[in-house]
């Protein structure tokens, strides 16, 4: 096995020296250079696999490097060596990018961190292209059109590095898919990938839930308990709906990721972490920033690469790629043959407008599965009319009062659902047989949403 190869650069001997020490107790191979020219000179001579710079250099700038390196060198992943709390010049080096950043006076750990890390890095781009089409993830990342085309891309790129990223776009998008996708195709894959709906937690356990607590450090806390920082140490942790976050909490997750330590709740140590932190939010997260609602100085720590989902309006042509894609992987998650969408069916797909997006497409398509014949899905299977943007007033109060402030469109889908299937069980005494005759859908597909909405 070849052993890994690392370029310092770094006008301090002392610094090159405890790096060279370090990296050699790591069993990898060290050239180092005093200024921008003499590294400029070993990529050329040389094949590395990662590349460590100083920021402040006799003869220019780290981030010259970094720029050079993205330039002549896309493949090699570079980290830069700033000075303590200098988290601006991190920031920036980020953006031109930087796989990551270590901190003047260098902490050994993080150093080792960021190196096994980099040296993990994988080829994103061909496992993207080459992902399984049955795989849950990039079965929902499928489409032919150029903005998904460019989304794939941009995952790619993301993949490779350890900056924050801040995923915007609409609702049912896909954001939690590109998220997972920046981690699975990343070298933290290997580790945990942890989700968390900020605007899900009680404001009073949000400091809790992210740092952990210590027994008795308040009612309630009768054991101790793991944060979600700790829970995804060495991985990703994909903070949705961030613009939720109360205020207060938005200065501890600032500190938290700039000094990549948190404190749990009733402790006065500090607890290393490892963590990559990947947004994400449906808000405008810079109109929140000009009401107030969120600080300005986390919004640019989490929004160092933005990733924009496009909506399914914006990719029509990928509808029917999608249609179908969705029809096999829920037909065989209720153990049935899929059945064919109509070309009048696809032709309505077409024409509506999705303001759910790819989620509302998969709720649709469940739906028809449920309404179907076994063997066609049709036009009247997707009850577009009656459930679409066009939906009348009256036939929105047929199905009950809209949605609540706070309730989503699948929430508010779900509830509807459970509150009709519960009707029917009650008015057939808990026959399900029966139950499914007078909801007009099989019995197999009755016992796939008792099992999905968790009915008894």
């Amino acid at each position: 096995m070849t052993t890994k190869q690392v370029l310092i650069i770094d006008d301090e001997p002392d610094i090159r020296e405890l790096l060279e020490l370090t990296l050699g107790r790591m069993n990898l191979e060290t050239r180092s250079a005093a200024n921008l020219s003499e590294g400029r000179h070993l990529l050329n001579e040389f094949k590395f696999d990662l590349c460590l710079t100083d920021m402040r250099l006799p003869d220019g700038n780290g981030m010259d490097m970094v720029r050079h390196i993205q330039e002549n060198f896309p493949q090699l992943p570079v980290a830069v060596i700033t000075a303590y709390g200098n988290i601006e010049t991190a920031v920036l080096a980020l953006k031109a990018g930087a796989f990551d950043f270590v901190s003047k006076p260098v902490d050994i750990n993080d150093l080792r961190n960021i190196v096994r890390s980099a040296l993990k890095v994988k080829q994103p781009e061909e496992e993207l292209a080459q992902a399984a089409p049955g795989d849950e993830a990039t079965s929902r990342m499928l489409g032919d059109s150029a903005a998904i085309h460019k989304v794939r891309d941009m995952i790619g790129k993301l993949a490779r590095g350890q900056a924050p990223v801040y995923i915007s776009g609409e609702s049912g998008t896909g954001k939690e898919l590109a998220a997972r996708l920046i981690h699975e195709l990343g070298p933290r894959a290997d580790s945990p990938f942890v989700p968390v709906n900020c605007g899900a937690i009680p404001e009073q356990l949000v400091e809790s839930e992210f740092f952990g607590h210590k027994k008795g450090s308040f009612t309630g806390a009768v054991q101790d308990k793991e944060g979600l920082f700790t829970a995804a140490d060495g991985g990703t942790l994909f903070l949705d709906e961030v613009g939720d976050l109360p205020i207060p909490m938005q200065v501890k997750l600032l500190r938290a990721i700039q000094e990549k330590s948190i404190r749990p709740v009733g402790t006065q140590a500090e607890v290393k972490v490892d963590v990559r932190i990947v947004s994400a939010t449906h808000k405008d997260l810079a109109q929140l920033v000009d009401e107030g609602k969120f600080r300005q100085d986390l919004y640019y720590r989490l929004n160092v690469i933005e990733l924009p989902m496009p909506s399914l309006k914006q990719r029509p042509e990928d509808i029917e790629l999608l249609a179908h894609s969705i029809n096999t992987r829920l037909s065989e998650g209720m153990g049935m043959s899929p059945p064919t969408i109509t070309d009048d069916a696809l032709a309505v797909l077409k024409q509506y407008a999705f303001p759910g997006n790819v989620r509302e497409l998969e709720n649709i398509l469940e739906r028809a599965l449920t309404l179907c014949d076994g063997e066609h899905i049709t036009a009247d299977d997707l009850q577009l009319r009656s459930t679409g943007a066009t939906a009348s007033g009256a036939e929105l109060a047929a199905i009950g009062p809209g949605p609540d402030d706070d309730e989503g469109l699948d929430d508010y889908l779900a509830r509807i659902e459970r509150a009709a299937i519960e009707e029917a069980l009650e008015k057939t005494s808990q026959n399900k047989t029966a139950a499914a005759k007078l909801l007009g859908i099989t019995f197999r597909a009755l016992r796939y949403k008792l099992e999905k909405l968790g009915i008894e």
